[in-house]
């Protein structure tokens, strides 16, 4: 395979809605949108030797992804989440477990990677399993830039675990209510988001923290210094993905690109503003709606 600029770690699954199944989780999202890009990404996950798990594997392929390192079991049927969405587009989830996601095995193959490796992105849902946390350790290893995407998931996280993840990250991203559970569970400042941010990079000794806080944008803090974005106004049709295209453009502009913070930022609260106006995590986007978009006031 050509060896990735990205490994992305983590969980692959049907999203079922109300009207339809569409292939998603978080990890797969951030992957499909930097190849979207043209950046070189690999996905280390898992489906079961099913059918929902043979179309999910071939949608996959025939998105530019490289498959070589999604495993395939006999054991575990491939993951599904049933999603509801209330009037705002806002979606709430019901997960399966065990599932196929939760047996990722670490490979020697994987080793071979590291040449080429900038950015290794993991999240907080996949690691949910003791089989998938010892993977994790061992992948932690591999030289690059370490992106922590917390995503809890209610029952499916141990704050501590996550305090612990946080310790081994270069970049951590949250959104807004994800920052205030962190906040109230260890105790930090009660109010001022960047009061909050400084104080968990502190605890953490996480340099890079964004928060996503929906409509109204995010917080980025880089290098020492804050960078703040408001958003951009779109018609909501669903919110499924649209923080992994926010991350996967934070991550192309501001770790491999190396551009300025504040254009990253407003980059990917654009793409991320745009998903969350289509129905599904992995729309298609035109270079001309995302320039439009930039174009008018935050």
């Amino acid at each position: 395979m050509t060896n990735p600029k990205v490994l992305c770690f983590g969980e692959v699954l049907w999203d079922v809605f109300p009207d339809k199944k569409v292939l998603g989780g978080a990890p797969l999202n951030v992957a499909l949108r930097l190849t979207s890009f043209g950046i070189s990404t690999s996905l280390l996950s898992c489906v079961g030797d099913d059918e929902i798990g043979r179309a999910a594997l071939d949608i996959i392929h025939e998105s530019g992804l490289n498959t070589s390192l999604i495993q395939k079991t006999k054991e575990l049927a491939t993951g599904q989440v049933l999603i509801a969405l209330d009037k705002k587009g806002n979606a709430t989830y019901d997960i399966q477990l065990p599932v196929a996601w939760d047996a990722i095995v670490f490979s020697e193959s994987i080793k071979e990677i590291h040449s080429s490796l900038k950015v290794f992105v993991f999240g907080s849902l996949a690691a949910r399993s003791p089989f998938n946390r010892a993977t994790l350790q061992q992948l932690l290893q591999l030289p690059s830039i370490k992106v922590f995407d917390v995503n809890l998931r209610a029952p499916h996280y141990d704050l501590d675990m996550v305090y612990e993840l946080m310790q081994l990250a270069d970049v951590v991203k949250l959104n807004d209510d994800e920052l205030a559970e962190v906040v109230d569970t260890f105790s930090g400042p009660k109010v001022g988001m960047k009061e909050q941010v400084s104080w968990l990079s502190k605890i953490s000794r996480t340099d890079t923290i964004c928060v996503t806080r929906g409509g109204e944008g995010a917080l980025l803090l880089f290098e020492g210094e804050f960078y703040e974005h408001s958003g951009f106004t779109v018609d909501v049709v669903d919110t499924v993905g649209a923080g992994d295209s926010f991350l996967a453009t934070l991550i192309d502009y501001l770790l491999l690109q190396k551009e300025k913070p504040m254009l990253a930022l407003s980059s990917a609260c654009a793409i991320g503003a745009l998903i969350a106006s289509k129905p599904g995590a992995n729309s298609a986007l035109s270079v001309q709606e995302i320039a439009s978009l930039l174009k008018t006031t935050s």
